[in-house]
């Protein structure tokens, strides 16, 4: 009974104390500021899409205002060169996240057991579920056979998404007068090179099983002019048919990158928007979306990868 109690005070105690939270960070954030003439808890935030510079120093330094260029305005921020090689803030993002999953994997599969504990059996049943996910559209030996790439599809996507919510992604980085100029580290999904990375490893993936399964055949899928050559007027379609087939081939690659990067970004903005709106308590309502978000995005991209592969595999009957 005591225990009890005392869970309830605590419990009322969170609760009165998140009410108060969210109270004060309305009226201190920049919707409160507007209504009651307050100072804000905030600067207005820079929102900066392309991903910016961290090493070398001199290259950060440059891009970020806080050097004298001849043609520059100082303070002025400007983004990485096409053609400048420099670590950038979303590539330490996805080294971070390479190194998690890593750490995860390593301990859990060093300190196995037959009765796994509970750090075990929470990596088992994250295994099993994408195997079984697998297993349901490709059957139990092709997903197999497939699971490394779509395994680290999945989990790269969503560690990902949900890392990116840590609170050192925000208060990081480097600052020019009182103000962070760049993040130290920014979700990689930002970053439209990693969408795209990903999508170009899914496109290969998908048409190198295409290839190993269907051999030399697989092109007829693309290119019907068996009929051309026997000179039938209904080869024409079945030509046309192939190149619509090729286009929504290769248009794959443009989608996944696109719906991966748009979400992510849009995510992100919605953090740092709602942060500086309604500071405090506000945002941990939109740190649960983009828990769920990020899920979505990682059954997303690795259930489409499954689909797309089944179609390749599976041979046309005629």
């Amino acid at each position: 009974m005591p225990t009890s109690a005392l869970a309830k005070k605590l419990l009322l105690f969170t609760g009165v104390g998140m009410v108060v939270l969210l109270l004060v960070g309305f009226i201190f954030g920049a919707v409160g500021s507007a209504m009651f003439g307050t100072d804000m808890f905030l600067e207005k935030p820079e929102i900066h899409l392309p991903p910016q510079a961290i090493f070398p120093a001199s290259t950060r330094d440059e891009h970020l205002g806080l050097l004298n260029v001849e043609g520059e305005t100082e303070g002025h921020v400007t983004p990485l060169g096409a053609t400048e090689i420099a670590v950038t803030n979303t590539l330490l993002s996805s080294w971070f996240t390479t190194i998690v999953l890593i750490l995860i994997f390593v301990i859990a599969a060093r300190r196995r057991s037959l009765v796994p504990g509970r750090f075990q059996g929470l990596v088992e049943t994250m295994i099993e579920g994408v195997l079984g996910f697998a297993s349901s559209v490709l059957g139990p030996e092709m997903a197999r056979r497939t699971f490394p790439i779509v395994a680290t599809i999945f989990f790269f996507v969503l560690f990902n998404a949900w890392l990116a919510l840590l609170p050192f992604y925000q208060f990081l980085g480097f600052t020019q007068d009182g103000e962070i100029k760049a993040h130290l580290i920014r979700s990689a999904g930002t970053d439209i090179n990693l969408p795209l990375a990903l999508a170009l490893i899914s496109f290969v993936f998908v048409e190198y099983w295409g290839f190993r399964v269907r051999g030399i055949g697989y092109l007829k899928k693309f290119f019907q002019l068996g009929k051309i050559f026997r000179g039938k007027p209904s080869g024409l379609i079945d030509a046309f048919v192939g190149f619509l087939e090729l286009t929504s081939e290769l248009v794959r690659v443009v989608s996944f990158t696109f719906r991966l990067f748009g979400n992510m970004t849009a995510g992100e903005i919605l953090v740092v928007m709602i942060t500086f709106l309604v500071p405090f308590v506000a945002t941990q309502f939109v740190f649960g979306l983009e828990l769920l978000v990020g899920l979505i995005q990682a059954v997303i991209f690795a259930g489409l990868t499954l689909v797309f592969l089944s179609v390749a595999i599976t041979r046309e009957e005629h």
